[in-house]
């Protein structure tokens, strides 16, 4: 099953693959990651996602836990959590390759009501396994499509919900499942995230996301810090400095630029934030960025 699996992801990602080593695909949510050589490390308050890693190796930290994990094992995100990751293992002759798949609580949400009923798990938000036979099947499946957009528009969609149903049966079925659990803290805390993301840059309204969760001040705050790890306003300046550092980094835009259009109001707290969360001053940090993605060039 891997070496079918890695060989489509291969073909369709050396071909497709931006500079980023990003090559999305027509299938909502999904894309292969390429690599050919260790990355710097990469900053993220990673969305519900599973990704099976092919080929190469990572390591992903959160908080105080790290993660490292190869071809044939499979990263697990539960919910909206602050990660670091790295690419350990990437060359030119042995690129790395991972497939991405978000996970889509719709799709969940309409499997749980289909299964027998199974307890929702309060697990760790993220985990490593060994990929499971099953998943790796669906997986396969779907991307054998990804070049016959006709019958990609046909069986897309059920070779995803498959993959999902798959995940649900899984060993961390639990876990995932919270995520389809109508009213569920995770599900409700979900809908504040979102508000988060579409509006990071504006000031931070705890009145507003407590109400988008359906929850008390007080049961609001501690489930969103049960849940994400962080609190509100952390996870707002996360995603501020997050989004900042890429539109130095990617978009070229400079310091200042970058922090006012992120929501900040002053270039010195955003410059000391940076230097908390990523270890040195943003010029000095994207000139470092820089040189690495120009060594791997």
């Amino acid at each position: 099953m891997h070496e079918p699996l890695l060989d489509h992801a291969r073909r369709y990602a050396d071909r497709l693959a931006d500079q980023g080593g990003v090559a999305a695909t027509p299938v909502e949510g999904l894309v292969i990651l390429r690599e050919t050589a260790p990355s710097m490390l990469q900053y993220a308050i990673s969305k519900p996602l599973v990704a099976l890693v092919l080929q190469g190796g990572k390591r992903v930290s959160m908080g105080s836990h790290s993660f490292d994990f190869g071809a044939g094992e499979s990263l697990l995100i539960t919910t909206d959590v602050p990660t670091v990751s790295q690419i350990t293992k990437a060359s030119r002759v042995l690129p790395y390759y991972s497939l991405v798949l978000e996970l889509d609580p719709a799709i969940i949400a309409e499997l749980v009501g289909q299964i027998a009923p199974a307890p929702v798990k309060a697990d760790r938000p993220v985990r490593v396994d060994p990929t499971e036979a099953d998943v790796a099947d669906a997986a396969l499946r779907l991307l054998r499509l990804l070049d016959r957009p006709d019958s990609l528009a046909v069986l897309g969609p059920q070779l995803v919900r498959e993959w999902h149903y798959w995940l649900l049966m899984g060993r961390h079925g639990g876990a995932i499942r919270a995520l389809g659990v109508t009213d569920s803290h995770a599900q409700r805390i979900a809908r504040s995230v979102a508000v988060l993301r579409r509006h990071y840059a504006e000031p931070i309204k705890i009145d507003a996301l407590a109400a988008a969760a359906g929850m008390s001040l007080s049961a609001f705050h501690i489930h969103f810090r049960s849940i994400t790890s962080l609190s509100p306003l952390q996870f707002q300046k996360q995603l501020r400095l997050i989004e900042a550092r890429r539109r130095m980094l990617a978009g070229g835009e400079s310091v200042a630029d970058a922090a006012y259009g992120v929501g900040y109001e002053s270039v010195p707290q955003f410059t000391r934030e940076c230097g908390r969360m990523f270890g040195q001053p943003p010029a000095r940090d994207i000139r470092q960025a820089r040189s690495q993605l120009e060594a791997a060039a």
